[in-house]
């Protein structure tokens, strides 16, 4: 995060909160914040929540593993990559390997971080983490939450960035992990031609 003198944008003062609701994955809190320059005030909402990790399940036929599930904000099914809370303390790459394995059964030890993004800084004070598996091959069972129905699917990864481009995949935060992911996709292509 760049500092005042940095960005040339003032960082405003915290006086203080408090907590307005607590809903079980995120509580949201009220803060109060002062100008330092010009002292105005004001009352901003936050919600406060754990970070969160997406992982990229590549096969060894350059298939990435999609996951479809039912999303209640948005009341329908959505494509994206396999991903959710991380437990406090936890490590993304630990966190993702974990997700992965529970909503996919696919596992992988060839494993890198390919970057972190913060979802919404405007009313959120977490970070997503990126995760990239390679080699990844189906070697578990499912261990689905209690309101997860998942269906996994195996698509080649050109086909991928066609169903982000049309729109099929649309979570900002799977089309963050792709963004990520393309310069090392790139690479991968170029490898796979010359095989």
């Amino acid at each position: 995060m760049l500092s005042e003198s940095e960005s040339g944008v003032s960082h405003w003062d915290e006086l203080g909160g408090e907590k307005v609701a607590d809903c079980r994955i995120f509580n949201i809190v009220s803060k109060r914040f002062r100008h330092p320059k010009r002292k105005t005030e004001g009352d901003f909402y936050v919600i406060q929540t754990r970070d969160w990790v997406n992982i990229v399940p590549i096969t060894p036929n350059y298939e990435m593993i999609l996951v479809n599930q039912f999303r209640f904000g948005v009341k329908g099914t959505s494509w994206e990559i396999p991903g959710g809370v991380m437990d406090a303390g936890e490590d993304p790459i630990a966190a993702g390997l974990r997700e992965m394995r529970e909503e996919t059964g696919y596992t992988s030890s060839k494993v890198s971080l390919l970057g972190s993004v913060r979802p919404n800084p405007a009313i959120q004070d977490n970070t997503c983490h990126m995760v990239l598996a390679e080699q990844a091959r189906l070697t578990d069972t499912l261990e689905w939450d209690e309101h997860e129905e998942i269906v996994t699917r195996a698509v080649p990864v050109q086909e991928v960035y066609e169903m982000a481009a049309n729109g099929e995949i649309f979570h900002s935060l799977a089309l963050n992990a792709l963004l990520m992911f393309y310069p090392k996709w790139e690479k991968l292509k170029s490898r796979q031609r010359s095989v």
